[in-house]
């Protein structure tokens, strides 16, 4: 078994929404970033490189990369699994803790669980999403962003 922690946070900027665990959660706000800001997505990415040892997304998908500029990052989670999968691993399970003040998350939270169970290729209940809040203290209390920690645990296929 191999274990793997992520975690990735974006400041906000105005806009009309956010895109978290591959769904679009309306909102006053957006993530700024250079690709679509999926923090959570990110998160994950880098829990599963971490894993197998081969560094995080912004080593693979530098912000320096214009192709990179905009991109889905479903498709970057796509690639972080064909990688994962051609080490012999396959995802066990993975935990996601998003800390956000706002938007409230409870009801995009089975949504965002179906997308990653289909984009990782594993059952719904190998895939925990969870939100909470810093009691409105620090920056995300003061809701300048978004951040999130991903645990993966990869099993030999």
């Amino acid at each position: 078994m191999r274990i793997g922690h992520g975690f990735d946070v974006h400041a906000f900027e105005d806009g009309d929404h956010l895109m978290l665990c591959g769904v679009r959660i309306p909102y006053d706000k957006k993530f700024k970033a250079h690709s679509d800001g999926d923090v959570a997505i990110h998160a994950l990415c880098d829990s599963l490189l971490g894993a197998v040892a081969l560094g995080d997304i912004g080593k693979l998908f530098p912000d320096s990369d214009d192709k990179y500029h905009g991109v889905d990052s479903r498709l970057l989670l796509r690639d972080v699994m064909a990688r994962v999968g051609e080490r012999g691993y396959q995802v066990g399970n993975i935990d996601l803790t998003i800390v956000a003040q706002e938007p409230k998350l409870a009801g995009y939270i089975q949504a965002m669980r179906e997308v990653l169970a289909d984009d990782l290729g594993v059952e719904l209940d190998q895939v925990n999403v969870k939100a909470t809040t810093t009691e409105q203290l620090g920056f995300i209390g003061k809701q300048h962003g978004v951040a999130v920690h991903s645990v993966a645990l990869l099993i030999p296929e």
